[in-house]
């Protein structure tokens, strides 16, 4: 095992990273950019290292300098967490010229899997099942038409080299074609610097389903299950739960089995995750593989029983996978809701800034990742998530009768957060039976700001007031009392309340 790793990131999944060193006995150390100096993942850890200025395109993304720090310090492997250069397969190579261990799969596995037509080649050629389309990027519109027709419609235009939505299309008919692959096209190239643009068959009503698989050096695969992915807004995750609810265990079973047979193809070693579609009968289709640790796969850890994390170090070290695939069966249920740094009634506009009050849920059952704590900047230049909350109870109902009393008790303060829209969706119908599909956004009421009632006003102008004169006052008497009843002032919440002390009611 290794005696020092360096955590090429920031944030939550530095935090978890340094946790998982430590428990190992093995020397954490942390880099930062210039605006990270103060950062919990900082004080975490052993050691810390400033790696440049706050832009991540001049620190977190600059490898060369994230190695000559590994060189300096003595560590002996990098853990790159996600996002950053965890996919990065140049980087990869980097680290083992300089003999130092990528705690992740090998760069020919990265490039297989990460440019996306490649990926579709690459796993036909494998007999995995992936959505109907063309498996190289077009390239005239004539042959946009043609390959339309002979998918037929609707099709999805999606971008060669991304992800996270960029680049990406439905169209319903010829009409559209040309405008939506020439708009595809453009944001491709301003998001990755590649307008390369393929198609597939869309699949209405899908559901987002993914498998996480673990590998080692001595030919073992499994897979830890599967996660529900498909609450997204924008083509980003915001909740994902494990397992899957309303699949057969079958679909389950053959679907495991299949993400095991795309990580063979391509010789692959340590974390990842096969991203499938999933339609209204159970077919299952190939999306994508991330090679790297998923955001949520605490969800994973959490429903299995298992630390993958751990298992990576143990993977990258030389060893086994410390599981068989008869030992990976689901523990409990869990969910997990990403805590993000927007505003849910402003079109989720990112909210960065201090965050003033932080107080974090606890109880049996609760977990909480994070990397900020009271006092810490949510900086615009970086992601805004703040925090994963993950809960476990033994079915799915209680899961999310847990989740919700414990986003009850989560309290973020000076920045706007997301936490009205992780209760509203795990109240919908939809969520609640489990029979929802991606577009379960779009399916529910639209979250709506509820108007104060005129006693809440007043105490809200009132407070407002002293707080604009410097005054200290407790709550007064007639608010404490509407809270403790769950009236105006409970319905309304603390976020309304902010709101009328702005001046936006």
């Amino acid at each position: 095992m290794f005696d020092k790793v360096l955590i090429a990131n920031r944030g939550e999944i530095a935090c978890r990273v340094i946790r998982a060193c430590r428990a190992r006995g093995i020397t954490a150390v942390a880099v930062y950019s210039e605006a990270d100096a103060g950062a919990v993942h900082v004080r975490m850890a052993d050691e810390a290292y400033c790696i440049g200025p706050p832009p991540s395109r001049e620190s977190y993304l600059v490898g060369d300098k994230i190695l000559a720090v590994a060189k300096q310090c003595g560590a002996q492997a990098i853990h790159p967490g996600y996002g950053f250069l965890s996919e990065n397969a140049s980087f990869r190579e980097q680290c083992e010229a300089a003999g130092i261990t990528f705690i992740g799969p090998s760069a020919e596995a990265m490039r297989l899997m990460g440019e996306k037509t490649l990926a579709r080649q690459t796993m036909i050629a494998a007999n995995v099942p992936v959505v109907p389309g063309n498996a190289k990027p077009l390239e005239d519109h004539e042959e946009i038409k043609s390959t339309a027709a002979e998918i037929g419609y609707p099709v999805m235009l999606k971008a060669a080299a991304g992800g996270g939505g960029k680049g990406m299309r439905i169209v319903a008919s010829e009409a559209d074609i040309i405008k939506a692959f020439e708009g595809a096209r453009r944001e491709a190239i301003n998001s990755f610097s590649d307008d390369r643009v393929y198609m597939e068959k869309a699949i209405i009503g899908p559901r987002h389903i993914e498998v996480q698989v673990m590998a080692d050096s001595h030919g073992n695969v499994v897979y830890v299950g599967d996660r529900e992915c498909s609450v997204q807004r924008r083509h980003q995750k915001v909740i994902e739960e494990a397992p899957a609810a309303n699949l057969s265990p079958e679909t389950k079973r053959k679907m495991g089995e299949m993400a095991c047979q795309a990580a063979r193809a391509v010789g692959y070693v340590n974390a990842g995750t096969v991203e499938c579609l999933v339609d209204a009968y159970e077919n299952f289709y190939f999306l994508e593989m991330n090679t790297r640790l998923q955001v949520e796969h605490c969800a994973s850890e959490e429903a299995y029983g298992v630390d993958l994390v751990d298992a990576q170090l143990t993977v990258a070290a030389g060893g086994e996978l410390p599981w068989t695939q008869e030992d990976l069966v689901p523990q409990a249920h869990a969910i997990e809701l990403r805590l993000y740094a927007e505003d849910p009634y402003n079109n989720y506009m990112p909210s960065p800034g201090h965050i003033h009050v932080y107080r974090v849920p606890k109880g049996p059952g609760v977990r909480i990742d994070d990397g900020v704590e009271q006092g810490s900047e949510i900086s615009s230049l970086y992601d805004p998530m703040i925090a994963k909350l993950i809960v476990r109870a033994e079915s799915r109902s209680a899961c999310i009768t847990r989740a919700l009393q414990v986003l009850d008790e989560y309290e973020v303060e000076g920045i706007r957060t997301n936490l009205a829209l992780l209760k509203h969706v795990l109240r919908a119908k939809p969520f609640v039976e489990g029979k929802y599909t991606t577009g379960i956004l779009k399916e529910i009421d639209p979250l709506v700001l509820e108007e104060p009632g005129p006693e809440t006003a007043l105490v809200a102008r009132v407070l407002a007031a002293l707080a604009v004169h410097g005054k200290s006052v407790k709550k007064p008497a007639a608010a404490a009392e509407a809270t403790s009843n769950g009236s105006a002032l409970s319905q309304w919440g603390q976020d309304g309340l902010r709101r009328q002390m702005r001046g936006d009611l």
